[in-house]
């Protein structure tokens, strides 16, 4: 992974010179690696969804390091995810859960709201899912209602509009 942290620091630098936005770069720079990583010959199901993981996680810790905007982050990556999964033919529910989970577990290291955090990579996963298309958005949707593992009242909140 210190080629990922590496790539991480390379292209969220440029956005703290002013070259570009923290959004944009971490979605591309987290697509990248995961159809990258994919293409290198691991399996499409296991390999994704680790490195799914591991580049939120890394992504959210390089970016507080470098002193961009951690939720800015966390949307872009988390997004960049889900797209690469997708166009890698992999899971994007199982990536999602994933995703979102350690981009709390990266809040905790930090130190970043654990909840606002959760909010910006639920809404980016569901953003990238809605963009790829219906039946993505919908088992994205499903697959974050099921999670036992995240936080169901923002999740709820986040899905149905109701925060009780």
């Amino acid at each position: 992974m210190s080629n990922l942290t590496d790539d991480l620091k390379t292209a969220l630098s440029s956005v703290v010179s002013g070259t570009g936005d923290v959004v944009s770069t971490t979605r591309d720079v987290a697509k990248d690696t995961i159809i990258k990583t994919v293409q290198a010959g691991g399996e499409v199901a296991t390999t994704s969804v680790d490195v799914a993981g591991e580049v939120v996680k890394e992504g959210v810790t390089v970016a507080s390091n470098i002193g961009v905007s951690t939720t800015e982050a966390v949307t872009g990556l988390v997004a960049g995810v889900i797209e690469g999964v997708q166009q890698a033919g992999g899971n994007v529910g199982d990536v999602a859960v994933m995703a979102v989970g350690k981009a709390i577990d990266a809040a905790g290291i930090i130190g970043v709201s654990a909840e606002e955090t959760a909010k910006v990579a639920v809404l980016g996963a569901l953003q990238a899912a809605d963009k790829i298309g219906s039946e993505a958005g919908s088992l994205v949707r499903k697959a974050l209602l099921n999670a036992a593992a995240l936080p169901h009242d923002i999740i709820d909140a986040l899905l149905t509009g109701k925060t009780e």
